[in-house]
């Protein structure tokens, strides 16, 4: 199977190519350093010839909020036109847990609206919401930080995962027949928000203090108890945060 991942070349891309091409597929990076640019369109008709299935986990270059409102858009339309140029049987999609829970969020009402274009194209499809990565804590922290000193969080429920299973989850949605409608992933354990980032900064001998705060914003967006956590029936990683190896 022909399977071409948008954003082949990042975190979560880089580790879908590996894993599809030791399973046997035929696994296709296309990034801007592959010359494949979704914004102009330049090298998609060549990348997706012959494509079964396309990955889209690329990401904006920039999160202000009319920047990224208008790569999803683009890239979005761009990616689906070619797609139904080139007969491409299965679009899968990586989004994130909650994106319509937090309206004050341009990066989330950017995601929502990129799934919109997905739903609307008439090519089948799935769409994979996964909850915040081990990965980007540090950056949620730093975020978190306008004085260097303080990191302020709210005492909301958090379930972030490792990005490890969130290529094995959507690497399988790939394979399998199309959702036409969405799959929500997340760690295996779930934290008091405030809990989970004091205990990471303590890991790290940070030595900034995490300050309870039930109006700091994520990004902006003001948080309710289950705005970042999924509903029941999530399927869930196997990678504990104290055993991830970035932990320390």
């Amino acid at each position: 199977m022909k399977i071409v991942v948008i954003g082949g070349t990042g975190l979560i891309g880089s580790k879908l190519v590996t894993g599809l091409g030791e399973h046997g597929h035929e696994a296709v990076a296309a990034a801007r350093n592959t010359g494949v640019n979704t914004v102009t369109g330049e090298g998609l008709a060549g990348a997706l010839a012959g494509a079964d299935v396309v990955i889209d986990v690329s990401n904006s270059p920039s999160f202000e909020d009319t920047a990224v409102m208008q790569f999803f858009e683009t890239s979005t339309r761009n990616v689906l036109a070619a797609e139904a140029d080139a007969g491409v049987r299965h679009h899968v999609a990586l989004s994130v847990v909650g994106t319509d829970r937090l309206p004050d969020s341009g990066y989330f009402q950017a995601k929502l609206a990129q799934e919109r274009l997905i739903e609307k194209a008439g090519i089948p499809f799935s769409i994979v919401h996964a909850t915040q990565f081990y990965e980007f804590t540090r950056a949620i922290a730093d975020a978190a930080s306008t004085d260097g000193r303080t990191v302020h969080i709210a005492p909301v429920l958090y379930q972030p995962i490792a990005a490890d299973d969130v290529a094995r989850a959507v690497g399988k949605t790939a394979v399998g027949s199309p959702l036409n409608g969405r799959r929500e992933i997340a760690g295996p354990e779930q934290f008091r928000m405030d809990e989970f980032f004091r205990d990471a900064l303590a890991a790290w001998n940070d030595p900034r203090e995490v300050v309870t705060d039930p109006d700091a914003r994520y990004f902006g967006a003001r948080l309710s108890e289950r705005s970042l956590v999924p509903a029941d029936g999530a399927v869930l990683g196997e990678i504990r945060y104290a055993d991830w190896p970035g932990r320390r």
